[in-house]
């Protein structure tokens, strides 16, 4: 089992803006291998974030597909491309491999931007 990370305040998590978020559009990333880019629905805006789930997911099955991502993580580029958040997934490890990642999502259908917490 992995180490857990040092502990943090309720302050601390307070701070996370998770959010539900529908995919519109998933494209392989141009200049990264484990990539893809993910169009995402917000409710009230439509962002762009880039994460590494490439092995485990076809970018079609990930369409329309409901995620939880952090909406307020600070945008940062990834291989010349722009990521405004980050999915939230469940990565089954096995040794030193990574065999599935399970991304994570509401069990019903809510409203793009619905809040989680």
């Amino acid at each position: 089992m992995p180490e857990l990370n040092p502990e943090i305040t309720f302050d601390d998590f307070a701070k996370l803006d998770l959010r539900v978020a529908t995919v519109t559009a998933a494209e392989p990333h141009p200049n990264a291998d484990r990539l893809l880019k993910l169009q995402i629905d917000l409710g009230d805006e439509q962002r762009q974030i880039c994460a590494g789930v490439k092995a485990f997911y076809e970018p079609a099955a990930l369409v329309g597909k409901q995620i939880v991502v952090v909406a307020n993580l600070a945008p940062r580029k990834i291989r010349g491309e722009e990521s405004n958040g980050m999915l939230l997934a469940a990565s089954v490890i096995n040794g030193e491999e990574t065999t599935d990642v399970v991304l994570l999502s509401p069990s019903k259908p809510v409203p793009a931007g619905a809040s989680v917490g």
